[in-house]
């Protein structure tokens, strides 16, 4: 079952767990009052999963791909890994499975406190348009996910402060409704 927990204010290497002390974790209960959604799958058969078509046809989830992120595969890592960790958003849901290795989704509260999501293989993860976030490896610095989009993908990600657009006005009232 996927871990998350409430961030330290620590500035130092973000591969690090940064566990706020003391411990305070975060239940999938409130991730979903988040907006954020989860489902635990066997990446090992993501390739004929029912469950994980099931999810799709459900969502409309139309088009994947796979990305690998290690300094190995993935062009301009450097730039992408600190890229990946700007905080943004997007106009629509992010949605990410992770077959292989780990990495961290940090996404901000409704009181703008940063939560961190421990992602493993098997987790599938959906954020809400609108919800700042942000994403980087973790200490082994590998992972593989498959990433799924309604329609085609747009991958413009907008830095804080995007407060004007409509979809960070929508996510806010969301929170307003789920308080």
């Amino acid at each position: 079952m996927v871990q998350a927990w409430y961030m330290d204010e620590a500035a130092d290497d973000p591969r690090r767990p940064h566990r706020a002390e003391p411990a305070r974790p975060v239940g999938l209960e409130q991730l979903r009052r988040l907006g954020v959604l989860y489902w635990k799958l066997d990446a090992d058969k993501y390739e004929n999963d029912p469950e994980l078509e099931k999810i799709r046809k459900e969502r409309n989830y139309s088009w994947m791909d796979i990305i690998t992120i290690c300094k190995d595969q993935l062009p301009n890592y450097e730039e992408k890994i600190k890229m990946f960790f700007e905080e943004h958003l997007h106009l629509d849901e992010e949605i990410r499975y992770i077959l292989d290795g780990s990495g961290y989704f940090d996404v901000r509260d409704q009181e703008d406190r940063w939560i961190r999501i421990s992602m493993e293989k098997g987790d599938m993860i959906t954020l809400p348009a609108g919800i700042y976030h942000r994403f980087t490896l973790d200490e082994k610095n590998y992972v593989k996910a498959m990433r799924l989009f309604v329609g085609d993908p747009v991958w413009t990600p907008y830095n804080r402060p995007s407060d004007h657009l409509e979809a960070r006005t929508q996510y806010l009232e969301f929170l307003a409704r789920t308080a």
